[in-house]
């Protein structure tokens, strides 16, 4: 089956929950107008579902291959890339001076989750793209932008970020590739890069890589990385392409999933050096990397979220039409599963989690909207406080929902889910590196705890929550039983929710091991209460439009009965949440390494 975009969802979030008439308000906003908004998701929906989604299936039976160094994407990628760049969709977020389209980030969001959800192979490579050119922006020199950015932006060039090593993984202090200084002000850089991602292929003229390295007088450890600019091609003064560089593909990887997207090793400088230039100050590179990975992980996160949704759109469709059994109240004779209680069950797990995650990260692309715009500056720092809150946990819960959701595909599909041929399985596979690249889910967590809640004593956290408290007094002024019962679960999440802070801000010094071993649930508790939060002030809303008689009644109903289930289903864990996070650290450590 073809992607539908869930366009209205997504308005209905961006225009009620979001906020896009702030967003439009805002200086540098002025052409996020609703009507051009709305234009300009009915445009890319097209675009996903036309040229992206075909594509999909083809990339998991077809994937890109390397060969003598070169590496050839799936058929039809090169020129769906090609037409995604004139379309300008990879400069939607991006200045228009460089030739983007200078939208906010709120209007990019859904964006992003489109392409994911069309083909997640293929929206690996503007993803990358993205963070390099956030950044140059953010620390590039005026020759580096006028250099780069513009072909980045029109999709002429794509970008990379080169982080991991063999040695390192995870842990960047162990980075050890070399940059040389040359007499010339550029360097020539040594070293082997892993799991680069679009590092080698076919859909462009030119690959900007991002590389983090150390020069000769760097101090040990994350605080002696710097970050170059290596293109694959050099680049004249006239902005022809000049010669090869000295980065080469010696391979790539043999995937579970993604597996039209090439993920490379890199070797630079095994023939004299690859030559690259310095961005920002030298030691400063992961701070300017960080700009990037922030970037990308809220990116992924929506990369969550479109999997998510391209897994339940194919449940909801077999379910309507697989025909099986008889109806559990009686009939004359098997009706589609979807009649059966529990397939209904596992729709509205998939659902529900799909629309609370959808709300919250674009509420928290709202906010970077006005961290960046507002005229106030105090409004500025708060919605920066939010926003930063909130992308390990867009990033993190996102994703690890949307393994649960692609597997309970599979499982409306019964046995045909395991069989390739249904397409079903390829969601789960694809879905299950969302939890580990760009930082797993646990690195989230632990910046969670670390830098977002026990740095300032739980202060955010807890100023965050008091939002979730004012919401769920506003439910109280309705009739509806549904409503009410949602009200329930809100405060009762948010009490569990406030109860880990203290408990963390409290410990977090005395007893380090016991508080970050609660880290992961955390940080789902956190998603289940902040998007059970969306999905309550979805369900006022909707309330409030039907007593008026606006809009679709059908769907406003729908989002009543979705945020019911949520605040029954999930906002119900949260209790058993804290439990295991404020009581139950002595069990993880238990074991010595030898009783393993």
């Amino acid at each position: 089956m073809s992607y539908v975009a869930p366009l209205k969802d997504m308005l209905f979030v961006m225009n009620e929950l979001a906020g896009l008439s702030d967003v439009n308000a805002l200086p540098g906003c002025e052409d996020a107008t609703p009507e051009t908004v709305e234009a300009v998701l009915e445009e890319n929906a097209k675009f996903c579902s036309e040229v992206v989604a075909p594509l999909n299936w083809e990339g998991d039976k077809s994937p890109s291959f390397w060969h003598d160094g070169q590496v050839t994407t799936t058929k039809g990628f090169k020129e769906a890339f090609k037409s995604f760049g004139e379309a300008g969709w990879q400069g939607v977020q991006h200045p228009a001076e460089f030739g983007g389209q200078g939208l906010p980030k709120l209007v990019a969001t859904p964006c992003i989750e489109m392409v994911n959800a069309a083909n997640v192979s293929f929206a690996l490579c503007p993803m990358l793209t993205d963070g390099a050119i956030e950044a140059l922006m953010t620390a590039g020199s005026d020759e580096q932008k006028a250099t780069y950015l513009t072909n980045l932006i029109s999709g002429k060039w794509t970008g990379t970020m080169n982080l991991t090593e063999p040695q390192a993984g995870s842990d960047l202090a162990m980075v050890r590739s070399r940059a040389v200084p040359q007499d010339d002000g550029s360097f020539k850089v040594f070293g082997t890069k892993i799991y680069i991602t679009y590092g080698e292929h076919d859909m462009a003229e030119n690959i900007i890589h991002l590389v983090l390295a150390r020069t000769p007088t760097a101090p040990e450890g994350i605080k002696g990385i710097s970050l170059f600019v290596v293109p694959k091609f050099l680049v004249n003064e006239d902005g022809s392409l000049g010669e090869r560089n000295d980065v080469h593909c010696v391979s790539i990887e043999h995937k579970l999933g993604i597996k039209a997207s090439p993920t490379a090793v890199l070797q630079f400088g095994d023939h004299g050096g690859a030559i690259g230039t310095l961005v920002g100050e030298e030691n400063r590179g992961l701070e300017y990397m960080f700009v990037m990975m922030n970037a990308a992980r809220f990116a992924v996160g929506l990369q969550g979220i479109g999997v998510a949704d391209r897994a339940y759109q194919k449940a909801v469709s077999y379910a309507k039409d697989r025909v099986q059994s008889r109806d559990l109240a009686g009939s004359a004779g098997p009706v589609a599963i979807i009649h059966q209680p529990d397939v209904r069950r596992m729709l509205m797990t998939m659902r529900s989690q799909i629309e609370a995650s959808r709300a919250l990260s674009y509420v928290t692309a709202a906010a970077h909207d006005a961290a960046l715009y507002h005229t106030d500056e105090a409004t500025r720092k708060a919605n920066n406080l939010f926003y930063e809150f909130m992308v390990p946990i867009v990033k993190g819960w996102s994703t690890e929902l949307s393994i649960d959701v692609a597997s309970t595909g599979v499982q409306i599909h019964g046995g045909m889910g395991f069989i390739e041929e249904t397409g079903a399985a390829q969601y789960y596979r694809d879905a299950r590196i969302l939890t580990i690249y760009e930082g797993t889910t646990a690195i989230q967590a632990n910046d969670l705890i670390g830098r977002k809640t026990a740095r300032d004593g739980g202060a955010n956290a807890k100023a965050i929550i008091a939002q979730v408290r004012h919401s769920a007094g506003e439910l109280a002024g309705s009739d509806s039983a549904d409503l009410a019962a949602i009200r329930v679960r809100l405060n009762d999440a948010a009490q569990a929710l406030e109860d880990v802070v203290s408990y963390i801000a409290a410990n977090a010094k005395s007893d380090i091991k016991g508080v970050f071993s609660g880290s992961v649930l955390y940080l789902k508790l956190a998603g289940i209460v902040f998007g059970g939060w969306q999905m309550a002030r979805a369900a006022l809303i909707a309330e409030k439009k039907l007593q008026a008689g606006e809009g679709d009644a059908s769907f406003y109903q729908a989002k009543i009965g979705t945020a019911r289930f949520f605040a029954d289903h999930f906002l119900a864990q949260a209790s058993a949440y804290r439990a295991a996070i404020v009581e139950g650290s002595a069990g993880v450590m238990a074991l010595t390494e030898d009783q393993f």
